[in-house]
Parts: C-alpha cells; sequence; structure tokens
C-alpha cells in the first residue's frame, strides 16, 4: 500500500493507522478536475462551449455541436504553457516556473448536411474525432526556511507508532525506527516498554526544514462523436471518450538541526507513479428557438478510470558519532543511515464525479455573439475499488472533504471583417467543504482569429489564478487539530495556444 506526502489537508500514514488516510482520495480530486478546452476560438471565449456550435472543441464539448457544421474541417493546436508558483512558510517565499509545450488539439469534422429544401426533419448530421489534452500536471513548488518550524517529522512518525508494537511498524514510520529518528521508551528497569515511543531529538532541538516537490505528466482522451440536425431548430448528439493518463511526483523532504543536537539532518525521498486509462460518455443538445438564440444543455458522465500506482521512499539519518545510551545495558555510537521501503504496486478503480452543465449564445447579427456557461460538478461523489488495500477510509474522506462546485465561464467574439476578437472569463468554485480559505479558480482570457477562404487561423492567452495550502506531515495536538507545517501556494498558470482550421 501507498504512503505519501500529500497536499491539501493531506498527511503521512503508515498502513497501521487507524486515524490515517491511505492517499488515493487526492487522486480522486486531481484526476476529477477537467476544464473545458479546445481550440483557440474556444480558449478566447472563455472555454464557453455548451451552447456554441460549428467547431470542433464540440467533438469533446458539447457534441450537439457537430450538427451545425455544413462542411467538413480538420485543425491542429500548438500550446505553450509558464506555470509559475509562489509558496510562503513562516514569512518566506520561494518561486518557481514550468513551462511546456504541447499538442492540445487535434480534431477531424466530416460534415453529412442534407439539401436546405431536402424532406423530412432530419436536416443531417457530422462525425467527429479528436485528440485532445485533458489535464497538465507539469509542476514544481516547495519551501525552504531558515527558521525553525513548531515540529519535526519526527514527531509524526512518533505519534504513528505509539500503540504499536516494534514488529507492527511499516512503511515510513518503520524506515523512522530503522534509521533511530524513534526509539522504544524503557522503563526503571531498562526493559523496553512496548507500544511506546521517544524522539531521537528531544523538544529541546527544533528543526529548520525544506522540501521540493515535482510533478509531470498529463491526461489525453480521444473522442469519437456524432451531431444530427432536425430542422436546423434542434441538434443532439453524443461521444464516446477514451482516457489515458499519466503521473509522477517526486518529494524530498529534509530537516536540519543544531551542532550539538543528536540526528544533526535527515532527509525523506519520495516516488510516486501513476498509470492508466478510462472511458466517460457525453450526450448534449442545442436547440434553437429563434435565429439569434441557441441554448445547449450537457450531461458528461463519470470516467471509468482502472489505475495502478507504483511507490518507494527512502530516509536517511545523520548522527556524526552521537552516543545512543538509553539504558546501563546499550551504548552505540550512531554515524549516517539509509533505509528504503519495498516498491508497493497497487491497482484500483477511481469513478470520477458526473458534470451536468448549461448555456446560452445571442448572436449579435453578423457582428458576433455573447455566450456563457455554467455547470456543476460533486466532488465528493468520486469512488474508489480496490482488491489490494481497503478502499473505505478514502471514500469516507472524499464524502466528508470535498463538495459540489458551481463553474461559470461567459465570453464574447466580434467579427470585423476577415478578423475576429475575443474574450472571455471563468470562475470555478472552491471544491473543499468546512474551509475557511479559497480556493477557487479565476481564468481570464482574450484572442483574436483570421478567417480568409477555407483557411483559419487563431490564437488565444489565458491566465488562471489560484491558491492552494500544503502540509508535509500530520502532527495532531490534543485538541486533534493537525499543527504540522503550513505553505501557501499562489499559482499563476499563462497558457498560450495557436489553432490552424481548414475547411473542404
Amino acid at each position: 500500500m501507498r504512503i505519501s506526502i500529500l497536499v491539501l489537508s493531506l498527511c503521512l500514514i503508515s498502513a497501521s493507522t487507524l486515524f490515517a488516510q491511505s492517499g488515493y482520495y487526492e487522486d480522486a480530486f486531481r484526476f476529477s478536475q477537467v476544464k473545458p478546452a479546445g481550440s483557440a476560438r474556444i480558449m478566447g471565449v472563455g472555454g464557453t462551449q455548451w451552447s456554441l456550435g460549428g467547431d470542433v472543441s464540440n467533438i469533446a464539448g458539447n457534441p450537439a455541436g457537430l450538427g451545425f457544421f455544413r462542411s467538413s474541417e480538420a485543425s491542429a493546436t500548438i500550446g505553450y504553457t509558464d506555470w509559475g508558483v509562489e509558496t510562503d512558510y513562516l514569512g518566506q517565499s520561494k518561486s518557481y516556473n514550468t513551462t511546456n509545450f504541447s499538442l492540445p488539439n487535434v480534431s477531424f469534422v466530416m460534415a453529412n448536411p442534407k439539401g436546405e429544401f431536402d424532406r423530412g426533419a432530419f436536416k443531417g448530421g457530422s462525425f467527429g474525432i479528436s485528440i485532445q489534452r485533458i489535464a497538465n500536471f507539469n509542476t514544481e513548488y516547495g519551501y525552504f526556511s531558515d527558521q525553525p518550524g513548531e515540529t519535526s517529522i519526527i514527531d509524526f512518525y512518533v505519534q504513528d507508532a505509539n500503540g504499536l508494537p516494534v514488529e507492527q511498524l511499516s512503511g515510513l514510520t518503520n524506515l523512522a525506527y530503522q534509521t533511530y529518528q524513534i526509539n522504544p521508551a524503557y522503563n526503571s528497569n531498562g526493559q523496553p516498554i512496548s507500544g511506546e515511543y521517544l524522539p531521537i531529538n528531544s523538544l529541546d532541538f527544533a528543526a529548520q526544514q525544506d522540501e521540493n516537490i515535482k510533478h509531470e505528466g498529463s491526461s489525453s482522451q480521444i473522442n469519437f462523436a456524432y451531431g444530427a440536425n432536425f430542422n436546423y431548430k434542434l441538434f443532439i448528439g453524443g461521444s464516446v471518450g477514451i482516457r489515458t493518463l499519466n503521473f509522477s511526483s517526486t518529494k524530498v523532504y529534509n530537516e536540519f538541526f543544531e551542532t550539538d543536537a543528536p540526528l544533526l539532518n535527515s532527509s525523506l525521498n519520495e516516488r510516486l507513479v501513476i498509470n492508466g486509462g478510462g472511458v466517460n460518455l457525453n450526450l448534449g443538445l442545442i436547440y434553437k428557438p429563434i435565429d439569434y438564440l441557441n441554448l445547449g444543455l450537457t450531461f458528461q458522465s463519470p470516467t471509468w478510470y482502472a489505475l495502478n500506482d507504483e511507490y518507494s521512499a527512502d530516509i536517511y539519518s545523520n548522527y556524526s558519532g552521537y552516543v545512543y545510551n538509553p539504558t546501563k545495558d546499550i551504548e552505540e555510537v550512531l554515524g549516517e543511515y539509509q533505509e528504503f521501503t519495498d516498491v508497493f504496486i497497487s491497482s484500483y478503480n477511481l469513478n470520477t464525479p458526473l458534470k451536468i452543465g448549461g448555456g446560452a449564445t445571442v448572436f449579435l447579427g453578423k457582428n458576433g455573439f455573447l455566450s456563457a456557461d455554467v455547470d456543476w460538478v460533486d466532488y465528493s461523489a468520486a469512488r474508489i475499488n480496490s482488491r489490494d488495500f481497503d478502499e473505505g477510509p478514502d471514500n469516507l474522506e472524499i464524502q466528508n472533504l470535498y463538495t459540489s462546485t458551481i463553474n461559470f465561464r461567459f465570453g464574447a467574439e466580434y467579427k470585423l471583417n476577415n478578423f475576429r476578437f475575443r474574450g472571455g472569463y471563468g470562475y470555478y468554485g472552491d471544491p473543499i467543504a468546512d474551509s475557511d480559505y479559497d480556493r477557487s479558480i479565476q481564468q481570464i482570457s482574450g484572442g483574436l482569429g483570421m478567417k480568409i477562404n477555407k483557411f483559419s487561423i487563431d490564437f488565444a492567452l489565458v491566465n488562471q489564478k489560484f491558491n492552494t495550502l500544503y502540509r508535509s506531515y500530520q502532527v495532531l495536538d490534543v485538541q486533534n487539530n493537525n499543527i504540522g507545517p503550513v505553505t501557501e501556494i499562489k499559482n499563476n498558470l499563462l497558457n498560450g495556444v495557436l489553432t490552424l482550421g481548414l475547411s473542404f
């Protein structure tokens, strides 16, 4: 079973700890977050696409929009992302930047419209296929402090070990025991007290801490969609998405103590790799009650994932000749120690929450349009299932930690001859329940395009800002509150996308 340092209200765990969570609930949220994406045209208008038709983004967005196509189209989008991070720990800040080039969308639409005067309500439809990047995980963050923290990770090891005999220690806590960071307590007769442990460094020695976390990977989806046109009023569509996912994380956590402390410094290294795939369904409709108004509705099913993960860790401790003498019968000169966990491999299924969305578009004659979307996602509805570990604590944590969100976007396009000018705004609600810290996402976008005959070129810039909190480990006080170190993380993502399209 995996043991990891987690993000959000996260904690380190060992398999034997009853109150701790195994951390898969974090995966449930990370892999459930999917924001509307697609062509530069759609990104330029804030990602609004529930009621807009005639764009290749409809393949993965609202497939009913494929019914608007009167000619076939192929397009490709290239993208560049700059993910800036600023962290603050004990009043000390640190900055990171991660850049990434990608091919976020390649699409093909084959239109088969009927003639305007053909009999029957069915006026034809279009088939579409696209490969779209759903999520980008590439980022790096961390912190450094030359001021001592209020706790040490050794405090976590002690709390995690207390009540357990030595032979039941597991995971990171067992590594801490093997490297002398925690040790048995002894009674007055020099006998070890079962289930009771003491830190190698007393509370007189405060730790300076630093950590670096690096995430890599992405999630992509192949979409097969069809949209039909009925009397140029009602458009109905559906799609199937086949998703692939690759995610890796490396974390290095260090502590440094005063020169007269028994333990001078220590390091924890963790490595996690997750990969797999999933499938989902998407249904949508667009209704056109009058020529200048579109009303859209979409239903996106959960993604049913089958995932595999692989986790390993090691702990290094440096004592530089400290004499460990807990009783008159024990005396050891401690030096440098490094211990490794086994490689933990597990498989599990993840069902992400469904999404329901609606939108409206008002056309300003031939001069452009105004469009708005709203959607609802309940992140507490995600579920994990596995034969390799007990998923019950994680599913309970998902229900308690996460909540539903209302997200909305609006955008506009103005036409001037062959040119298009676009702008948009998006808001994604805070997914954490009962939180006094705002983790909502604000998005601002803008773009321009040009269409000459059957060729189009579009460009968009999208800026997203959001804040999160990171806890390196868990230490509980007498009120059962986590007093482990807290780092504030400010994220600033700048995405540039360029789409080339050809109609035929």
